[in-house]
Order: C-alpha cells, then structure tokens, then sequence
C-alpha cells in the first residue's frame, strides 16, 4: 500500500479477517484476508448478498467488532488496538445510521438529535445551536417537537442522519439505510447523503445489497463475497467492465443487462444459432450510434433482445443486449471492440 494511498485514505482495511465461534464446533471466517482503501472525501458502497460480511466489516470501523487477523485505520488511527479514551476519541469522529433508525420513542427529534451531545457532555448552550442547525440542515425544521411516532420512515432516517452528524464525524457509515424505504424516499435520501458529502466534505462509507443505490451516489465500490473483497474499484469502472461472476449478478438488475425469458429459457453455450452478445457502451461511445454504424459499414444488422442507456454518477452508461448471426459474430464484436466498446458472449439462441 503506497504512501500517497494511505495519506488519501480516510479508512484502510490491512488484511483484516474475522473468525467466530461455534459452540461445539469448527471457527467460521466471516471476514477473509479483506484489503481495501477508502479514499478521503469518498462515497464507497459495499455491496454482497445477506451473510457475505458486509455488516460485520463496518462495524470494524466503529470498534464494535474486533478483528483477529489484521487491522483497521480510521484517518491513521488503528481502531482494533484503541482502548478507553482513545476508542471513544475515534467513535465520536464515526457517525452511524441505522437500517431501523434506532430511535427513542420517548424523545422528540430534537431530543433524538441532542442525545450524542449530551452523552459527550457538550454545554447545553452549543447543544442548542448545533441541534438546530442540523434539524435544519436535514429539512426537519418544522417537525422538531414531534415524536418518532409521528414520523413517516423518510423523517425517521433524516432524524437519523442528523443525530449521526452531531458530533461533527469525518466518516459517516450507513448501515443499510434505505434498505426499508420505498423508492421515492429512498431517492430523497441519497440526495440528502450526496448533498452532506458534498457540502461537508465528509466520508461516507454505506452497506447495502441494492446496486442501484451505487448507481445513483457511490464514486467508489466494492462487492464482498464469501467474506472476501472480489472487485473494488471506481463505480463507473466496475459498472463499464465487471469481471465476477457475482458483480455481474447485481448488475444484471440496473443495467438493461437481463435476457427476455423467452430468450433465455433458450439461450445454449454452444452453436448452433445467433450468437448472444452483451455490448456495454461506456466513456465518450456510450451515446454512439453504433449499431447504425454496424449495418452501414459492414452490413451487419443486429437484433436488439434488451438494453438501456442511464448515467452511473455523471458519466453516460448502458449495456445492449443483441444476436448476431453467428457466421459474422466475431466480425461484428471485433467492430464494435476497435470503437471503444467491450463485448461479451453470453450464449447462441436458435
């Protein structure tokens, strides 16, 4: 790990792993050999399947968990090895928001918002004015008095986040969030998220097994497997050109990239028949006529199974699904490949 990578990094993960008991039987790994820098000012995703190991690594971050193997910097501190004062220092630099909001019922949200404060032993007169500002901040003014009962989800979380932002954090965790939010809410709540990153300048670092929320507000990514790291990278890069099999998975549902199911209940690995290509339209080709272009200068015509065209942060996106006649395939993949593009053989259909 380079010097210029850990002075960028707000969070390093060092070969970090995680072993649990089980009465009567064997140690279960949860976490594996997990390397992974989270650069300063980022919003990183960590995306994986329910007990792949994503929960159990973000709580590495606030020292809920204890690694048994490596270590776990939070802006140069080693979290697994802070004791006392000097792990309630990093927590109070780690802000927090739950999946169920971890509300107190008895509490206004002003209340629900003061109570990191007041546990910090903050005078009261700085509670007030930074409680305001951030019931504000979270576009919660008119609701301050009233009780999480009261509240519709979208309030809860917002009331969430700003709680979690009380203690002026450098790194905020999401601990999937928007998991139990319909879709309108959940838009307005990465917005709320993007906007903080961007106004605080404050690193978030979220869980989640929903790509489209990468989609939509990660600059950074990584999905975890099994308990291992199996691709990290820039969002738009691992959207534009994933190489495993399970980020393929999670992709197939956000990028236009799912067969028809008469197609695929007909799709084989071997020829005879079209030949199935996935062709993802990436960078400065992604809004390219490039099929057009196909027909008009080879005569190659292609037929259009499935496709979309989005935006993966402020880059031009998309995955086409197409059949090609099988004789001139390799001819047309070849194209495409010379103009930017990246192809991909997912089977024949006859």
């Amino acid at each position: 790990m380079s010097g210029t990578a850990q002075n960028d990094a707000a969070i390093i993960f060092d070969r970090l792993g995680k072993s649990f008991s089980k009465k009567g039987g064997p140690r279960v790994m949860a976490l594996d050999d997990i390397s992974l820098v989270v650069p300063r000012g980022s919003i990183t995703g960590i995306i994986g399947r329910s007990g792949a190991g994503k929960s159990t690594l973000l709580r590495m971050v606030n020292g809920l968990e204890q690694p048994t193997e490596g270590r776990v910097e939070v802006s140069g501190h080693d979290v697994g090895s802070a004791r006392g004062g000097a792990l309630r220092a990093i927590r109070r630099e780690v802000g927090m928001i739950f999946q169920h909001f971890n509300l107190l019922a008895s509490r206004t949200v002003w209340g629900n918002v003061a109570l990191p404060l007041e546990i910090a032993g903050t005078p009261a007169a700085q509670i007030r004015t930074r409680v305001d500002q951030l019931i504000d901040q979270v576009g919660l003014g008119a609701l301050r008095d009233r009780y999480p009962a009261e509240l519709s989800g979208g309030q809860k979380q917002r009331v969430g986040i700003a709680r979690a932002l009380a203690t002026s954090p450098k790194v905020l965790l999401s601990d999937e969030a928007t998991s139990a939010l319909d879709p309108e809410t959940t838009q307005t709540v990465l917005e709320l998220l993007g906007r903080i990153n961007r106004d605080l300048g404050l690193t978030i670092l979220l869980i989640t097994h929903e790509m489209a929320v990468l989609r939509d507000i990660a600059s950074h990514m990584a999905v975890i497997e099994g308990g291992r790291i199996v691709e990290a990278g820039p969002t738009y890069d691992v959207f534009a050109r994933p190489t495993n099999p399970t980020t393929r998975s999670f992709l197939s549902g956000v990028t236009g990239a799912t067969l028809p199911a008469f197609v695929a209940s007909r799709l084989h690995p071997e020829p005879p028949g079209d030949q199935v290509i996935r062709v993802t339209f990436a960078g400065s080709h992604a809004t390219d006529p490039m099929l057009s272009l196909l027909a008009t200068d080879l005569g190659i015509t292609a037929n259009i199974l499935g496709g979309a065209i989005e935006e993966v942060g402020p880059h031009p996106f998309g995955n086409l699904l197409i059949s090609v006649d099988a004789a001139r395939a390799d001819q047309a993949r070849a194209y495409l490949e010379r103009h930017g593009l990246s192809t991909e053989v997912l089977g024949h259909v006859r």
